[in-house]
């Protein structure tokens, strides 16, 4: 039920985005082979005068249960690609993730609306990803064929926190999905756990099987991204690599983080990385 307190969000929010005062943070993703920036994930934010922070967590499901979803995800994407190009003319070329709601994936035109926004400004589609909760995933095999014209028009399709929902193997195997990104619950104890070192082992082998690529999400110290590079993990992303930053900082955050690379590359070898290379032998 409706509460007042939901009302007076919804108001606040729907103000806030006619008068533009969401914004983007960015947070980078890096390839594990190499330490090199893959791409950022755009993170909406918003600061309310009065309420302070609110969560996007808070913000986005009242935008899903009261109609305003798609006006955030034409905001949104109308930010992140019109980023892309400033950063593109700074000479920093790279890709943007884009979380986005099952239920905009229920209008019919929507690959063509976001391939509409890439062309009127100049972005390559290649440089999209689109990301989706595994929760979402059961809605969205009814939706195969607007996913299926996502991946031709060359948008690539993230399934989000892969280990939390009730996915099933075929299901993952139907969906043109380019990528799983591995939820941070398994992440956060990869170099201490042997179950779930093992969990994030057989989810990084699958991905690949599939031919697709595996994200591990929440790395936050050095002994988890030793783990990950041992266990062939293609990309990370957490704090240990960065924060979300605002869009000014990516150049400067690209610049001191390949003077920190070296030092996370030649950490040492972790215990769970040992004891899953060892279960994995004897098995």
């Amino acid at each position: 039920m409706k509460t007042s307190i939901d009302d007076d969000l919804l108001r606040a929010f729907e103000q806030a985005l006619a008068r533009d005062q969401l914004y983007m943070a960015y947070q980078p993703t890096i390839a594990l082979a190499d330490g090199s920036l893959s791409r950022v994930e755009a993170l909406v934010r918003w600061d309310d005068s009065e309420m302070g922070k609110v969560e996007p967590s808070r913000f986005v499901a009242l935008a899903e249960d009261n109609g305003w979803i798609d006006e955030l995800t034409i905001w949104g994407l109308g930010a992140i690609l019109q980023q892309w190009r400033t950063w593109r003319e700074s000479g920093i070329d790279t890709h943007i993730a884009f979380n986005i709601s099952a239920i905009s994936l229920q209008r019919l035109d929507f690959p063509d609306l976001v391939e509409r926004l890439c062309r009127s400004l100049g972005v390559p589609t290649n440089r999209i990803m689109l990301e989706l909760t595994e929760g979402a995933t059961q809605p969205l095999i009814k939706l195969m064929d607007t996913l299926t014209r996502f991946r031709i028009k060359g948008i690539g399709l993230a399934i989000d926190d892969f280990g939390t929902g009730y996915s099933s193997l075929l299901q993952l195997r139907r969906l043109p999905f380019t990528e799983v990104k591995i939820d941070r619950a398994f992440v956060g104890d990869v170099e201490k756990s042997k179950d779930s070192a093992l969990i994030v082992k057989t989810i990084i082998d699958l991905a690949q099987g599939l031919g697709l690529s595996a994200t591990a999400e929440g790395v936050e110290n050095a002994a988890q991204l030793t783990t990950l590079r041992a266990m062939g993990c293609d990309l990370a992303q957490g704090y240990l690599i960065a924060a979300p930053l605002a869009p000014d900082q990516l150049a400067g955050w690209i610049e001191e983080f390949k003077h920190r690379w070296p030092a996370l590359a030649n950490s040492p070898r972790s215990a769970a990385a040992e004891i899953e290379a060892n279960a994995l032998s004897q098995g």
